[in-house]
């Protein structure tokens, strides 16, 4: 954006504000120690909030036997802690579930910074409490100074004490609102001494050891910095999201620009000085020109700024910009700056004119933003200037600028009849222009060097030499070749910086294509592949994938392919992994290695995926250029990697909400099915024990019959049950015999009856039909299936036929039944697992595997089923057919 465009609302601002309309609020009162009156002072905000008509319940306070605390909360609602069992007794604990389940409108947490016990659903209550405002509650809580992570260290020696419960910085900077409860020094410990934060003999040893007055003052320090710096930040966001312009003064934000001269890191380091002595926030910032080119000794000083700033806390950025006033100014207003460091070498004893340097141009448009400036201690090589041209290039360049001078010399000399002199110079710009657009600037340059003296030589009179006999003449040369090199500069300036224009968009395209690419890959190995092949194509260099494996990480994808890495190598990845920052060559950890290695991680701070690297020899020093494409690579492949985890993890829940679905199908089917036959035999069974000498002949033996059919009954439906399973499994073992289907449809008409099938049973068959290679016991279950559903519902009045045909050299068997037919929704999945088909508005007993088992059988066959309902040439009705393919009968069977 340049300087003079409107400014916009930042988009990251607006996303966390809408994010937050969907969140609870989070008030923190914040403390510099125990017994300044926290827990006080939000017990006292809430009976206001209250009285004005919030719904005000307590999750847990901690009163610490404190009078006036336990008096302030008589009158609020209190949630029951629950009991956690904790080394062989109940420890009441905050009730995350029942304050969920309550959802007030405002629920008070005691001690942000708690451990729970363990057992509970989070170990820290901060992450209770992010889990209530996630659910929408507002929520306010209480945190000691001391607390706070970033923190640890500082106060440990500030007081001598580790504290070991701590809250990561992030979950304060979520709060929406911090209030500081603050009480001086001295009246803090009179309160001790009072035993009104602890007891007398507790109380002494505090005030020996952590209250002292310098402690309590430092802390107290500590928790107005933290307070002011969240003030500054909200106004910040405040701004970002109105689009207001900077500066406000109303907090300390610095600028470092870091460029390639001898005073790079000194710059940074005095940044740093006085960042921390203002307590301020800071950026470090690089602006290239484009087109610009360095020499290995200035590119190897700005890396080297740059890292340093990233290793002391600054957030670090690269611009690329014409005029780098201009950008570091747009940037210092976007940020808020307040105050801008920038280096200036001394320059060199001998200079005869004035230099407009950058801290010229800062000083002149800075407003409201002061300007630092450190000088370097070595004095200016006068090597960097504005502009810095690039390397001279092949000879090439060279030659075809003498052609194109050539050229418009012969041109020029055939032409002097008829065009005026000075219009010949134009054949010389234009001969100036194409080395400069073709080849850069320096071909440019010595094409108008060679285009004044053969102008010169060839035109201006005396010709043939180059000597100049009018004044005037000779000022027309000297103007010809300021015009010459002006323009040949401009338009090598203009390709520089169209192909600087074209590297960035091939870079683009590069990471779009890639983006798309690991967008399709179905799993992570495939992204880690992808992602090895990419890295080596785009930085020249070998690459490695490694994924988390069981806690330690292994290599899922290398290029040019490789299984192993050397020691320090897999001790600086595995370093990388723990610890989620880079290490390896160019860095302070493990630098002996030979590769450079980058975490890959999800969006959760705990969420490790792996480490990206590639193969940096100790004799290639670092490159902020593919350092920065290799981070952007990463990302990139770390999300795609989360896309695939967050998919599997999503088919793995899927498949087992189906397993469990089908079991509890299955369970429920059987528990019906089987019942009734069991009832039947345990019924006659028990009948025929107690009173067999009293029952007639002829009663007993219809009781044994019917104990045979119902055993029958169950016969067929574990048959079912495991035919299913050896379908499911591909393992069904077929035995193929001849078979005439005449007989099959009879035997199986037969059983039906014996089952005491009410219905009529027709049988048609056509003549000389054909005998089938099949298995027998397969494919009478395969129509007995099929008849039995016919039985079930039919009707006891219904008509049932069975019919076999030959139709386009398949054996058609169909059973047909002029009952209520189908509903034509479940017509479809008659054939699928568990479909039973409602009949008077329930549903008919049976497992609903019968016909799913038939299909099975015939495809296994090499044949097909279907249904169709109503049955042709009927008004109701149900036909399904089985097609069955015809093998040629062996000789002597016919």
């Amino acid at each position: 954006m340049s300087s003079d465009e409107t400014p916009r609302a930042s988009p990251d601002a607006l996303l966390a504000a809408a994010e937050r309309e969907s969140r609870g609020k989070l008030r923190i009162f914040l403390g510099a120690a125990p017994g300044v009156g926290k827990t006080f002072s939000m017990l006292s905000a809430a009976r206001v909030a209250k009285a004005a008509g919030r719904d005000v319940v307590v999750g847990i306070v901690e009163t610490h036997g404190r009078a006036e605390t336990e008096a302030l909360v008589q009158g609020l609602d209190v949630l029951p802690r629950t009991g956690i069992a904790y080394r062989g007794r109940l420890v009441p604990e905050f009730d995350l579930e029942a304050a969920l389940a309550r959802h007030p409108g405002l629920l008070l947490v005691d001690e942000y910074a708690h451990s729970n016990i363990d057992g509970s659903r989070h170990p820290k209550r901060w992450q209770d409490v992010q889990e209530l405002l996630a659910a929408g509650i507002d929520v306010w809580t209480t945190l000691n100074i001391q607390h706070v992570e970033s923190l640890n260290d500082v106060v440990q020696r500030i007081t001598g004490v580790r504290v070991r419960e701590t809250v990561p910085d992030t979950a304060l900077q979520k709060a929406d609102e911090i209030i500081l409860v603050d009480l001086p020094s001295d009246e803090l410990i009179k309160r001790l001494a009072d035993g009104k934060v602890y007891v007398e003999d507790t109380a002494t040893r505090a005030v020996e050891s952590f209250f002292k007055p310098s402690n309590l003052t430092a802390l107290r320090e500590l928790a107005l910095r933290r307070v002011a710096a969240r003030v500054d930040s909200d106004l910040l966001e405040r701004m970002q999201g109105s689009a207001i312009e900077g500066p406000w003064a109303a907090g300390e934000r610095l600028l470092v620009c870091v460029g390639p001269d001898v005073a790079a890191e000194r710059v940074v380091r005095e940044a740093k000085r006085l960042a921390d002595l203002l307590d301020a926030s800071w950026f470090a910032v690089t602006v290239e020109r484009p087109g610009r080119t360095f020499s290995a000794a200035d590119r190897a000083r700005l890396e080297a700024g740059m890292r340093l700033a990233s290793s002391l806390g600054a957030e670090t950025h690269s611009l690329v910009a014409s005029d780098i006033a201009a950008e570091l100014l747009r940037f210092a207003r976007f940020e808020n700056i307040t105050q801008i460091v920038v280096g200036k070498a001394r320059p060199r004893r001998l200079h005869f004119w004035p230099r407009h340097t950058l801290v010229d141009a800062l000083v002149k448009a800075a407003s409201g933003v002061a300007v630092h400036v450190v000088t370097a201690e070595a004095p200016d090589t006068g090597r960097r200037g504005t502009w810095r041209l690039p390397s001279p290039g092949p000879i090439t360049g060279y030659v075809a600028g003498a052609l194109c001078v050539a050229l418009a010399t012969i041109t020029g000399l055939g032409l002097t009849e008829f065009i005026a002199l000075p219009n010949v110079s134009m054949l010389y710009l234009l001969a100036v222009l194409v080395p400069a657009i073709g080849y850069g600037v320096w071909p440019a340059i010595s094409a108008s060097v060679l285009s004044f003296l053969a102008y010169n030589f060839f035109f201006i009179e005396p010709v043939d030499t180059f000597t100049v006999a009018r004044p005037h003449e000779l000022l027309a040369l000297v103007i010809f070749l300021g015009v010459a090199v002006l323009i040949s500069t401009i338009a090598g300036r203009a390709r520089e910086q169209a192909r600087a224009a074209a590297q960035r968009v091939r870079a683009t395209r590069r990471l779009y294509e890639f983006t798309r690419k690991l967008s399709a890959l179905p799993d992570g190995a495939s992204v880690a592949e992808a992602a090895a092949v990419e890295l080596h194509a785009a930085l020249g260099r070998a690459s490695v994938i490694l994924l988390a494996n069981g806690g330690d990480i292994a290599i899922a994808s290398a290029w040019p392919p490789e299984d192993r890495l050397d020691t320090a190598s897999m001790t600086a990845a595995r370093w990388t992994f723990d610890h989620g920052d880079p290490a390896g060559a160019g860095t302070a950890t493990l630098p002996s290695a030979p590769w450079y290695f980058l975490p890959l991680a999800g969006p959760a701070a705990d969420r490790r995926i792996g480490v990206i690297g590639i193969e940096r020899p100790p004799s290639l020093p670092p490159d902020a250029e593919s350092d920065t494409l290799l981070a952007t690579l990463a990302e990139q492949t770390a999300a795609a990697l989360v896309r695939t985890n967050l998919s599997l993890e999503v088919t793995n829940a899927r498949t087992a909400a189906e397993t469990e679905r089908v079991r509890n199908i299955l369970l429920a089917s059987i528990s019906h099915d089987f019942r009734t036959p069991l009832a039947s035999i345990l019924g006659a069974a028990t009948s025929l024990i107690d009173y067999g000498n009293e029952i007639p002949e002829a009663q007993r033996g219809d009781l044994l019959v019917h104990v045979r059919e119902e055993a029958e009954h169950l016969d067929q439906m574990v048959r079912n049950l495991l035919s299913m399973t050896r379908l499911e499994a591909g393992a069904l073992d077929m035995r193929k015999d001849w078979i005439d289907v005449v007989e099959l449809m009879n035997r199986t008409v037969a059983a039906a009856r014996k089952r005491g099938a009410p219905q009529k049973f027709v049988v048609t068959a056509a003549p000389e039909l054909p005998l089938i290679e099949a298995d027998q016991s397969l494919l009478d279950q395969a129509l007995a299936n099929v008849v039995g559903n016919a039985v079930r519902y039919a009707g006891t009045d219904a008509r049932i036929g069975l019919s076999a045909t030959v139709i386009d050299g398949q054996m058609v068997i169909a059973v047909t039944d002029d009952g209520p037919g189908i509903p034509a929704e479940t017509l479809p999945h008659v054939f699928e697992k568990f479909v039973r088909a409602a009949r008077n508005g329930g549903t008919e007993g049976g497992s609903g595997l019968g016909l799913a088992i038939t299909k099975g059988i015939v495809e296994a066959h090499g044949g097909a089923v279907s249904a169709r309902s109503p049955a042709p040439g009927q008004r109701s009705g149900t036909r399904v057919a089985l097609r069955l393919p015809i093998a040629p009968a062996p000789a002597g069977e016919e």
